[in-house]
């Protein structure tokens, strides 16, 4: 299983949300280029790289760091936050950013997403599903859908979507674990590759997710255990 560590970007500083929640923030880092590199040098082989003030107001705001943090490393870094067009799509990957994730434009905007994967491909373009007790949410998970996360993601399967970054709301930066019967049950029943984000303590929820590996969850994203010493990147990358 492929451990990703995460870097969340506002206002050019690296930060943790709780819940996704805006105004309950942690500042990490006023360099998250020197923390991207911190992560590379500790064996990371992708990162997860997010636009907070993207996500929360539509536009990207830390365009300049994101493009700094992709040219000091060697590694793959997706990107998310805030990739509302087709153009942004394409300023991202202009940057470097290996792939991008989307969310919120599959929901309001699906003509505009599948022109962006007839364009780019599943291997370039993420579909980013941030589950609320197994319904969609939108806008920086401010706003909730009533499309449930499953049949959101066979309808984009059918339309070439690959993989899935699955983040189960309720535990994202809460360190409680992460949900691994909805986990279980989303990937089994989608029949995507998943990477799943949200909950991640200790060594012991690696362990647990590895168990999940044949049913096509190979990556996790791994922030807030990282920064607040929980998960020692490298020996996690190690074990």
């Amino acid at each position: 299983m492929l451990l990703i560590p995460a870097i969340d970007l506002k206002q050019g500083k690296c930060v943790r949300l709780l819940q996704g929640q805006e105004e309950e923030q942690t500042i990490y880092s006023d360099d998250p280029v020197s923390q991207a590199l911190e992560f590379q040098k500790a064996g990371a082989q992708r990162l997860h790289l997010v636009d907070l003030d993207g996500a929360f107001r539509g536009r990207g705001e830390n365009h300049e760091t994101i493009g700094k943090i992709i040219s000091a490393l060697n590694i793959p870094v997706q990107v998310g936050g805030g990739i509302r067009t087709p153009e942004d799509v394409q300023t991202k990957l202009k940057l470097g950013a290996d792939s991008v994730i989307i969310g919120t434009m599959a929901v309001k905007n699906p003509e505009h997403f599948e022109q962006t994967l007839e364009t780019h491909g599943g291997d370039s373009v993420l579909l980013g599903i941030d589950a609320r007790n197994r319904r969609v949410a939108v806008e920086g998970w401010k706003e909730g859908t009533d499309l449930e996360d499953v049949e959101f993601a066979k309808l984009w399967k059918s339309k070439g979507v690959k993989r899935v970054i699955f983040t189960d709301i309720a535990r994202d930066g809460m360190l409680s674990g992460p949900n691994l019967e909805a986990l279980e049950d989303f990937t089994t029943r989608s029949g995507l590759n998943v990477t799943a984000s949200g909950g991640v303590s200790s060594i012991e929820d690696l362990k647990n997710l590895r168990r999940l590996e044949t049913s096509g969850v190979d990556q996790v994203i791994v922030g807030k255990a990282i920064y607040d010493g929980r998960i020692n990147l490298k020996e996690a990358l190690e074990c």
